[in-house]
């Protein structure tokens, strides 16, 4: 069980944008390896610049996918029958990886190679032999 963590932050530069992020894992030993805790902050600065709305997936609210399967439909109507349903899912998918954390590229390409957030993740666990969880975060941006 991932028990142990961090909490990291970042305030971008000017104040309008700031991130709080929750990386877990299972022992303070790990909490405190330098890898874990500069993949946590790494994480709260991707935040501030992508903005996703979700951790995973099945955190995504439920009426923004709605809409945007709406939105889809709607663009798709014009195209053959046998085709439209695999545009719709095609184009939520593309909207799901703009909006749901571990589906992001990392901001960072330079560092990370154009890794998505789940690929840094499963490999900083697999470094560490443990569990690591992106337990939640918050964006908060002037005037928003």
């Amino acid at each position: 069980m991932a028990a142990e963590g961090t909490i990291q932050s970042y305030v971008h530069a000017g104040g309008k944008i700031g991130v709080l992020v929750e990386v877990d894992c299972e022992t303070d030993f790990v909490a405190r390896n330098d890898n874990f805790v500069t993949f946590a902050r790494d994480l709260a600065l991707h935040i501030a610049a992508a903005a996703p709305l979700a951790v995973g997936e099945d955190e995504v609210p439920a009426e923004e996918r709605e809409s945007e399967v709406r939105i889809a439909t709607e663009m798709a109507a014009d195209r053959p029958e046998n085709v439209r349903e695999r545009i719709v899912q095609g184009r939520v998918d593309k909207w799901l990886d703009d909006v749901v954390l571990l589906r992001q590229t990392h901001v960072n390409t330079d560092k990370y190679e154009n890794q998505t957030i789940e690929d840094i993740r499963a490999k900083l666990a697999a470094d560490t032999g443990e569990n690591v969880v992106i337990r939640q975060f918050a964006r908060f941006q002037v005037g928003a």
